[in-house]
């Protein structure tokens, strides 16, 4: 496979992880000491506890799809940048049953190859919209 489509299979293996809840999946997405930034609003330094803050977010929430398209990836050796557009709908349950959160924005990603595999060593989302209540994004058991 080339760098390109590596590029991209990390970044759909990052929606997979969160749609089907597989947070072990994420070690295969980030490096372990990642930066993340959540539109501004919120940063975390660290696969575990990047891992910790969608676990909580996703724990208590229903059915969610990230959808991930219009990659644009520049490769410089072990180094690389991505930008994506992201399309991420999340279903409320329990007593935001009926509720909806999306996002719209894009994520930019910077890459390594980190033993021989692309993985996510900072990420930067972008929102451009949001629809409904961020409430139903809450930890499990809420």
């Amino acid at each position: 496979m080339s760098n390109e489509t590596d590029i991209r299979e990390v970044l759909n293996r990052y929606a997979i992880a969160c749609d089907k809840r597989d947070w072990n999946l994420f070690e295969d997405v980030f490096i372990p000491d990642v930066a993340f930034s959540y539109g501004g609003s919120s940063s975390v330094n660290g696969r575990d506890k990047l891992t910790k803050m969608i676990r909580n977010s996703l724990g208590g929430c229903g059915p969610t799809q990230h959808l991930l398209g219009n990659f644009s990836i520049a490769v410089n050796g072990d180094s690389a940048t991505c930008h994506c557009y992201v399309r991420a709908f999340h279903v409320g349950q329990g007593s935001m049953q009926g509720q909806i959160y999306e996002a719209l924005g894009e994520y930019h990603d910077h890459l390594v190859k980190h033993a021989g595999v692309w993985k996510i060593s900072e990420r930067k989302f972008l929102f451009i919209t949001e629809l409904g209540s961020r409430s139903v994004l809450r930890p499990a058991g809420t």
